[in-house]
């Protein structure tokens, strides 16, 4: 037994010997990564020449403590060299390779896929044809990955969900031609994403919502069609967003403007339509907005005044119509609103000399002017000097005092003067705009009580025109002599020639108008505040018509001209052209000069300028298009077609030229006429409101006068008439049952 043992010994010491032997004479791992990168012929005799043997000191190789290559980065060679010559396999420990501009021909190698270590690869600006290996699926310690400027064809490969590690994927300039993936929504680390100047084609997938950390989109220069996703609106982080050339369809999403952080956003030369939403003027830090070459329509937002950042803007090549806000006039040349051909420029004929002047005049104004304004404000200062010394007495009298009614503050806690509310905007800074209305800017400041309030401002041009001058003067009187609930509160004003504003009670949710036309903010306005908010502007013309003394007409009540409150509460605001009625004078008063944009047809035609009617919702009665005369009964008929456009959710222009006919109003159903974005009210004593909203408005809207019922009437039907419960759903009600 032990001679069997020692003779297994002796057998097992043998093998033992020959396989110690045989390891001997393998290559170590350093031999074969010198070989592959030897045999390639990347690194031929004429670059190798006089240099070491050791490969790590060859050009562009870089190797570890333990002489393991782990990158190759610009190595320098001859041009038209393939990957696939480089035997990737024999080179495992690869951490990173830069091949940029190197000139690489062919395939990139299925074999890619072994360097399961590398982390950085960029063979960008090369020749490379062919499509993505599979096989590069299992680079999942890939942190960037750039491909781009070269010739790969085919479909980004769908396992790019597996690169989970992935900060920075360019694959821009090729000729991929299949879809986006959906699977890229995986990659949660991605910032930077370019698949610019590709044949992708297909929907933005909506797994793209995913990217929470992605500071740069860029997808332009494609065949994407398909709509932009909501889901866009949850790339927080996002600084960059070009989706410029395209076919993209549909409507700008409002979640956009959740992109607090953007910078750069072009969507030129897609087949986009809708309006530009009103929450694009959140993107306070937007420096360039590129939406040229659309079908975009409607208005420019007054909301893009907040856009303080902008540095560059091109509209040009939509439909939008309307005027064009007079902050966005003077700070963009005229090229970034050519092709809109029903905008209104017109409405500013001094817009020209808004512009801003050359550096050189303002050098030149600085040499000039500036020692003589130094003289000028030394003498002045000495005079005022002088001054206050021989009135010590009346130094300490209030603002209020000193400047006469000039200035007037109220209903504040604390004292508030006049340099406050500079202070607080600024000199009434850009920044802090917030709106432009008929005459004047409109501006928030949060003054040194903790009070948030709204200004309006006239500005210099507009205040030398008597007719706004006028106007503005009309509404801090006629605010400072009535008070009710529903009527935006006036806290002060200031009417000196040089600065002349209104502080009234700040609305958070800021006009009707603005609500009704968000996607999001509409749905918040449900059936119950809508027939609220009806009930309280009835009541607060009601109050204007038959309880003030002598009675008050508004006159322009409008859906910009309401304003919400942070409940969505109702307030009636802009008394520019309100007026008191005479009591010698049958209750009648001639229109105001400043509002000649009515759309009546018949009398006035159809240009652009008269239209502006049923774009920014102003209205217009038979008799005023004929008689130029104003009673109470037409601000009844203003609020008829407000109660229409608050249940309906659009402006009623063409449904109240429509039911004039007795015929169309039979074949009219109330439940067709509800707005669609709202689910259909589905509480019983809620339609039976609705029902009687459209019903009373119906009777305001009476092509006769007389037969209109009064304000006070509208407003007791909706206090004390308990309307009856209906007995049939509202899809089977027809709008000539409600006009009985």
């Amino acid at each position: 037994m032990n001679s069997v043992l020692v003779h297994c010994a002796a057998i097992i010491s043998t093998i033992l010997v020959v396989v110690a032997q045989n390891a001997q004479n393998l290559p170590s791992p350093r031999d074969l990564e010198r070989s592959a990168l030897s045999s390639s012929g990347w690194w031929n005799d004429h670059h190798t020449k006089n240099i070491s043997s050791n490969h790590c000191e060859w050009p562009g190789i870089t190797c570890n403590k333990g002489g393991l290559v782990v990158e190759i980065n610009d190595c320098d060679a001859y041009e038209g060299n393939s990957l696939e010559d480089l035997n990737l396999l024999m080179l495992q420990n690869l951490v990173r390779v830069h091949l940029h501009g190197y000139g690489l021909i062919l395939n990139i190698p299925t074999h890619i896929g072994a360097l399961s270590k590398l982390t950085y690869l960029n063979l960008s600006t090369n020749q490379l044809t062919g499509e993505f290996p599979l096989s590069m699926a299992n680079l999942t310690k890939l942190e960037t990955l750039d491909i781009s400027n070269n010739f790969i064809i085919g479909s980004v490969f769908p396992e790019i969900g597996n690169l989970m590690n992935l900060v920075i994927m360019d694959l821009s300039q090729n000729s991929l031609n299949g879809i986006i993936p959906c699977r890229i929504g995986a990659l949660s680390k991605l910032k930077f994403l370019n698949l610019r100047r590709n044949k992708l084609s297909g929907h933005i997938p909506l797994s793209l919502g995913n990217l929470m950390k992605l500071e740069t989109l860029d997808i332009s220069l494609n065949l994407i069609s398909g709509s932009i996703v909501p889901g866009i609106g949850n790339l927080m982080n996002l600084l960059v967003m070009d989706l410029s050339h395209n076919f993209i369809n549909g409507t700008i999403p409002s979640r956009v403007a959740a992109l607090s952080k953007l910078k750069f956003l072009n969507l030129r030369r897609n087949i986009l339509s809708g309006r530009i939403p009103l929450s694009l003027g959140n993107l306070t830090k937007l420096e360039t907005l590129d939406m040229s070459d659309n079908n975009i329509f409607g208005a420019i937002p007054f909301s893009m005044c907040k856009l303080y950042s902008l540095t560059f803007l091109d509209l040009s090549n939509n439909q939008l119509e309307g005027p064009i806000p007079l902050e966005i006039l003077c700070k963009f040349p005229a090229s970034s609103f050519l092709t809109n051909n029903k905008l209104d420029t017109y409405y500013f004929p001094n817009y020209r000399s808004c512009h801003y002047q050359t550096k050189e005049k303002h050098q030149i104004y600085i040499k000039i002017f500036l020692p003589i304004a130094v003289l000028v404000l030394v003498f002045v200062g000495l005079l005022l000097l002088c001054k206050l010394k021989s009135n010590k007495t009346n130094s300490d009298r209030p603002l209020a005092t000193k400047h006469g009614d000039i200035f007037k503050i109220w209903n504040f806690d604390g004292k508030i003067t006049y340099e406050d509310i500079i202070e607080a905007t600024e000199d009434f800074d850009i920044r802090y705009c917030i709106g432009t209305g008929g005459y004047g800017s409109v501006y928030r400041a949060e003054l040194p009580n903790g009070r948030v309030v709204a200004l309006k401002k006239l500005h210099k041009l507009e205040g030398e025109n008597p007719t706004y001058d006028k106007c503005f003067k009309n509404e801090a009187k006629i605010l400072s002599q009535i008070r009710h609930q529903n009527i935006v509160k006036l806290f002060g004003y200031c009417l000196h020639k040089r600065c002349m504003f209104l502080v009234y009670d700040y609305m958070e949710r800021g006009s009707l108008f603005c609500v009704l036309n968000d996607e999001d903010e509409d749905l918040e306005l449900d059936w119950i505040k809508r027939v609220n908010m009806v009930k309280s502007i009835a009541h607060t013309l009601s109050y204007m018509h038959h309880d003030c003394t002598p009675p008050i007409l508004h006159r322009d009540v409008s859906n910009n001209n309401i304003l919400l409150n942070s409940k969505l509460e109702a307030r009636l605001s802009d008394f520019g052209i309100a007026r008191v009625l005479d009591p010698d004078s049958s209750n009648q008063t001639q229109i105001a000069g400043t509002r000649t944009w009515l759309y009546c047809p018949r009398v006035l035609g159809t240009n652009s300028f008269t239209k502006r009617l049923l774009d920014d919702n102003y209205f217009c009665c038979a008799e005023l298009a004929y008689t130029m005369i104003v009673n109470e009964k037409c601000d009844v008929y203003s609020f008829g077609v407000i109660a229409l456009e608050t249940i309906f959710g659009s402006h009623p222009g063409e449904f109240i030229s429509s039911i004039t006919r007795r015929s169309a109003a039979e074949t009219i159903i109330l439940h067709h006429c509800l707005d669609k974005r709202l689910p259909p009210p589905a509480d019983l004593s809620i339609a039976t409101n609705i029902v009687q909203v459209v019903s009373i408005a119906l009777a305001c809207l009476n092509p006769n006068p007389k037969s209109r019922p009064w304000m006070k009437e509208v407003s007791q039907e909706f206090l004390v008439n308990n309307p009856p419960k209906l007995s049939r759903p509202l899809h089977n009600i027809s709008i000539s049952e409600l006009m009985n």
